[in-house]
């Protein structure tokens, strides 16, 4: 059984995804045309790959679910999902994996409240997005009622 964690911005999607980890889950990591932000590692935080690439992987069908959020693709490789525990996806990414995957997966919602999420993204150094558009990039996201999830968490202080 497969972890998928999913959340909007600052829900804590990689704090939970680094706490597993630290339990010996093994973390599966996505790729993305998304720029590093400080801090991260590219193999670690994400595979940080250009359009061109990101494109020639879909062509090849390599990726069990992908899209495009906020003008950058994301998506998670066939071989990652195999060979991990825990991933974080979006909604959408979520809404479009195929049954034969979403029955391997528990999904876990992270549902935390905007003041939470805003104090949280005030705490970041973010120079390729603005919280903003982040929240609003989330609200059209998760504008339908989301129930796509077997564990829902709303404590903050999880």
């Amino acid at each position: 059984m497969k972890l998928v964690i999913v959340g909007k911005a600052a829900a804590g999607k990689d704090y939970l995804k680094n706490k597993l980890k630290m339990r010996d889950f093994t973390v599966g990591v996505s790729h993305t045309t998304r720029p590093p932000r400080e801090g991260e590692v590219d193999g670690v935080d994400y595979h940080f790959i250009d359009e061109h690439k990101f494109t020639e992987m879909t062509g090849n069908d390599e990726f069990v679910e992908w899209m495009e959020f906020n003008g950058w693709f994301y998506g998670q490789t066939i071989e990652d999902f195999n060979k991990s525990d825990v991933m974080i996806m979006s909604k959408d990414g979520l809404a479009i994996l195929p049954a034969k995957y979403r029955k391997q997966c528990v999904v876990i919602y992270l549902d935390m409240d905007r003041k939470t999420r805003i104090e949280r993204l005030n705490m970041r150094d973010d120079a390729n997005d603005t919280i903003q558009r982040r929240l609003d990039a989330d609200e059209e996201q998760f504008k339908d009622d989301f129930k796509d999830f077997e564990i829902r968490i709303t404590n903050p202080n999880f």
